[in-house]
């Protein structure tokens, strides 16, 4: 077993419709916004950017974004991913009786080399940070969907 290789997998249901899912999603520099782990967004053009993310363990990752696939049909995001961490992330976005779906797909490797010595003694944690992290973003996506779309039925 890599343990310097993650893949992780997981699943949002959201009370907000697959469009509206979709273009929070889209919206990179909006990620601070809603979920508190995401601490910057730099972006550098409409494909490629930076994020400062930070979860529970005192150490912050910096990772460089290019857009690999905007595909609204499909509902899929995905990027590629350099720096502190190198690989890919996707979102799959799906409709869900009055809701939608979310999958999201990550395989990357540390691209630090401190992050890669730690792998083996930090393994079990860096998979619990990341699964809080999810948590948490979540939560934030699913407030943020819901006092956007209230403003959208309640107008000025």
């Amino acid at each position: 077993m890599d343990l310097n290789h993650y893949r992780f997998r997981g699943g949002w249901r959201l009370a907000a419709p697959p469009a509206a899912v979709y273009a929070a999603l889209q919206d990179v520099p909006g990620y601070p916004l809603w979920w508190p782990e995401i601490r910057s967004v730099r972006q550098f053009d409409p494909d490629t950017g930076e994020v400062v993310v930070r979860a529970l363990l005192p150490y912050r990752l910096v990772i460089a974004l290019a857009a690999v696939r905007r595909d609204p049909a499909a509902g899929v995001l995905e990027v590629a991913m350099r720096g502190d961490l190198v690989g890919w992330s996707r979102w799959t976005v799906e409709a869900d009786g009055a809701g939608t779906r979310v999958r999201f797909e990550e395989d990357a490797r540390p691209g630090r080399a401190l992050l890669r010595r730690l792998a083996l003694p930090l393994h079990p944690v860096f998979r619990a940070n990341h699964a809080v992290m999810m948590y948490r973003g979540r939560r934030g996506l699913a407030a943020h969907l819901a006092a956007h779309l209230a403003a959208c039925t309640t107008g000025p």
